[in-house]
């Protein structure tokens, strides 16, 4: 049985904030600066107020993909380690369209603080990210 696409969207909502709020205090773990929002404002040139939109819209449509696609073909019983495995799912598909979009613009600009901090600290976004989604989107009994 599925969640109720209310609880789903709840879910992505949920996760993306903790993410966000992760991406907010990377900075005080000793990790780069992370603004999601911001990034995709810079690549798409929209305001920044489109950025937040469409972070928060990516959460839920990731979300929407848990539901339909991880629930029933991941079989980890445990919902921390599904959420935290779906996580770290949405952060290799993101570094694969990060890396996408870079060879269409011809090249993304390289973060200040280096490669390794700036991955360590979005794979904890993410897995952050996907901890709450299974929890909330997790099937109606």
């Amino acid at each position: 049985m599925k969640p109720s696409l209310q609880n789903t969207i709840l879910a992505g909502v949920a996760g993306t904030v903790l993410m966000t709020v992760v991406m907010f205090l990377a900075p005080m773990m000793g990790l780069p600066e992370m603004n999601a929002a911001a990034m995709l404002s810079m690549v798409t040139g929209f305001p920044i107020v489109i950025g937040w939109l469409m972070h928060f819209m990516i959460g839920v449509i990731f979300a929407l993909g848990y539901t339909f696609l991880f629930i029933t073909n991941v079989k980890i019983q445990n919902l921390f380690v599904k959420g935290a495995t779906f996580g770290f799912a949405v952060f290799i598909f993101a570094q694969i369209a990060i890396a996408m979009m870079g060879a269409i613009m011809g090249g993304m600009p390289a973060p200040e603080d280096g490669m390794i901090l700036m991955m360590i600290g979005s794979i904890i976004g993410h897995v952050m990210y996907g901890i709450p989604v299974a929890l909330i989107a997790k099937p109606q009994q």
